[in-house]
C-alpha cells in the first residue's frame, strides 16, 4: 500500500489541474454571462402629436381618466363603478393572476443558484453477496451562461407585465360596461316613458274617432288605421322592456350579484352629458392601452426564448459536490461503513444534434421579430381606434344637435296647438297628432344622445383609462419583489 506521503504526492497534480480550471472559469463567468444577452429592437412606430379628430372649442376642461364617467354627473353612477371596483368577478381574477406572477418572479433566478439534495438508496450486489445502504447529500449550482439567466428573468418579467395587462384590461372592460350597460338601461326606461306616452294619444285618438263616427261625422273605415297604429304603438313597448331586463342583468353580473337591485329602475331619467375636451396626447396609449402593453410582454417572452434557446447551444457549466455515506451488509453479516465527497465542475457540451438547437434558436429569434411587428400593429390599432372613437363621437354630436332642433320645432308645434284648442280653434285629434309627433321627435333624440354617450364611453375605452388605474399598479410590491430578487445570493 503506498505511504500517505505517497499518495498526497500523486494528487498534487490533480488538485492543481482542477484549481486552474476553477479559477479560469470564475475569470471568464462575468464574460460569458452578458456576451450572449438577446436585444430587442425597438419596433414603436412615430406616432403623431395630436389627435386629429379631438374636438377643438368646448366649454369644460378634459376629465380625469380616471373619473371619466364623471362628466355624466350621476352618482348613482359613480357608486355602482365604485362597487364593481371591488366586487367585479374578472378583476379579482385578474388580481390573483398577477399576484401570482409576481410571486414566481420573486424567484425567477432560484433555477441558477445553489441546489441541495438529500438521497438515500439500498443497491444489491448481482451475486446478492451483498447489500448496501447508501446516504448522501448532493450539492449543484448552474451558472447562468451565455445569456440564460437573464433570459430566465425576462421569462418572468414578461408573465408579470401580461398578467398587469389583463388587470388594466379587467378595470377598463368593468367601467365601460358598467357605464355603458347602466345609459342603456335609464334609455330604455325613457324610451319605456315616451313609447307609453305615444300609445295613450293613439288609443285617445282611437277613442276620438269612434265619437265622430258615433257622430256620423266620419267614415267607419277611418277607424281601422288608428287601430292599427294603436296596435303598433302597443308592440313598441316589448323593445324598451326586454331592453330593461338585459342592462338589470348585465348591471347584476359586473357587480357580482345574482339579482338586479329594484331601485336601479327609479330615480332619475338618462344622464345628460356634458361636452368636453380629450386632450390626452397620442403616446400615451403605450402606456395606458392594455393590448399595448401586453403585446410588449410577449415581445419580452419572446426574447426570453430566444435566450434560452440561444443559450442551449453553448455548454451548460455547473459546480457540483457530494457526500456520500455506505453501509456494506455482506452475506456474512459483517458490516462497514465508509463515507466519501467530491467537488468540481459539471460541463454539458452538445456535440451532436442534426441541427436541433440551432434549428429551434432561428425559429425563437424569427418568433421574436414577429412579436415586435406584432407590438408595433397593437399600436397602430390603438391610435387608429381612438381616431375613430373620436371621429364617431363628432359625429353623434352634431346628430344630436339636429335631433334636438327638430323636437324643439315639434314640441313649439304641440304648445301652439294646445293653445289653439283652449281658443276654439283647435280639436283635441289635432293636438293628441302634434303630440304624438313631439314624442317620437323625443324618441329619435333620446336615441341620438344614448349613442354619443355611447361614443363618449369607446373614446375612453380605446384611450385605456380606468378608475385608479396606473400602469404597474402595486408597483411598491413588486419593486420590493424586484430588491428581494437582486439582494438573494
Amino acid at each position: 500500500m503506498p505511504s500517505p506521503a505517497l499518495r498526497d504526492t500523486r494528487m498534487r497534480p490533480c488538485r492543481r489541474a482542477r484549481a486552474l480550471c476553477l479559477s479560469t472559469l470564475l475569470l471568464t463567468l462575468p464574460i460569458m454571462t452578458g456576451c450572449l444577452s438577446t436585444p430587442i429592437a425597438e419596433q414603436t412606430p412615430p406616432l403623431p402629436a395630436q389627435w386629429r379628430n379631438a374636438l377643438d372649442a368646448t366649454p369644460a376642461a378634459a376629465p380625469d381618466p380616471r373619473g371619466w364617467w364623471g362628466a355624466f354627473g350621476d352618482p348613482r353612477l359613480d357608486r355602482l363603478v365604485d362597487e364593481a371596483a371591488s366586487a367585479n368577478l374578472d378583476i379579482q381574477q385578474a388580481r390573483l393572476r398577477l399576484r401570482a406572477a409576481r410571486t414566481l418572479y420573486a424567484h425567477a433566478g432560484d433555477a441558477l443558484r445553489p441546489e441541495l439534495h438529500a438521497r438515500t438508496s439500498n443497491p444489491v450486489d448481482p451475486d446478492a453477496s451483498a447489500s448496501f445502504f447508501v446516504a448522501g447529500l448532493d450539492a449543484v449550482w448552474e451558472l447562468g451562461l451565455f445569456g440564460r439567466g437573464e433570459a430566465l428573468h425576462r421569462q418572468a418579467q414578461g408573465e408579470v407585465d401580461a398578467a398587469d395587462a389583463d388587470l388594466r384590461d379587467a378595470r377598463i372592460t368593468m367601467v365601460a360596461e358598467v357605464t355603458r350597460n347602466w345609459i342603456e338601461l335609464r334609455d330604455a326606461l325613457e324610451q319605456q316613458r315616451l313609447a307609453s306616452a305615444i300609445a295613450d294619444a293613439r288609443r285617445e285618438q282611437l277613442r276620438l274617432q269612434q265619437v265622430r263616427i258615433d257622430l256620423r261625422l266620419a267614415p267607419r273605415d277611418s277607424l281601422e288605421p288608428l287601430r292599427a297604429a294603436v296596435a303598433q304603438a302597443e308592440a313598441g313597448l316589448s323593445d324598451p322592456r326586454q331592453r330593461i331586463v338585459a342592462a338589470e342583468q348585465a348591471l347584476a353580473v359586473l357587480l357580482g350579484r345574482a339579482e338586479p337591485d329594484p331601485d336601479w329602475s327609479g330615480g332619475e331619467p338618462r344622464p345628460v352629458l356634458a361636452m368636453r375636451a380629450i386632450e390626452r396626447a397620442p403616446a400615451d396609449l403605450l402606456r395606458t392601452r392594455p393590448d399595448v402593453a401586453h403585446a410588449q410582454a410577449l415581445v419580452l417572452r419572446a426574447a426570453a426564448e430566444a435566450g434560452l434557446a440561444r443559450a442551449d447551444r453553448y455548454p451548460r457549466v455547473a459546480l457540483g459536490g457530494s457526500i456520500q455515506w455506505s453501509a456494506n451488509i455482506t452475506a456474512h453479516r459483517r458490516t462497514e461503513t465508509e463515507g466519501i465527497g467530491v467537488f468540481g465542475p459539471i460541463i454539458d457540451i452538445p456535440l451532436f444534434d442534426w441541427g436541433l438547437r440551432r434549428a429551434r434558436a432561428s425559429a425563437k429569434g424569427d418568433e421574436l421579430q414577429a412579436a415586435t411587428y406584432a407590438y408595433r400593429k397593437a399600436v397602430l390599432t390603438g391610435v387608429a381606434e381612438v381616431e375613430t372613437a373620436l371621429g364617431a363621437l363628432e359625429q353623434q354630436r352634431l346628430r344630436e344637435q339636429s335631433d334636438r332642433d327638430a323636437w324643439r320645432a315639434l314640441a313649439r308645434a304641440a304648445d301652439g296647438e294646445a293653445a289653439r284648442k283652449r281658443l276654439g280653434l283647435a280639436s283635441e285629434i289635432d293636438v293628441n297628432a302634434r303630440r304624438i309627433e313631439r314624442d317620437q321627435a323625443a324618441l329619435e333624440l333620446n336615441a341620438a344622445a344614448t349613442q354619443r354617450a355611447m361614443a363618449y364611453i369607446a373614446v375612453y375605452k380605446a384611450l385605456g383609462a380606468a378608475p385608479g388605474e396606473a400602469p404597474g399598479e402595486d408597483a411598491d410590491a413588486h419593486r420590493a419583489a424586484v430588491a428581494s430578487e437582486r439582494s438573494r445570493p
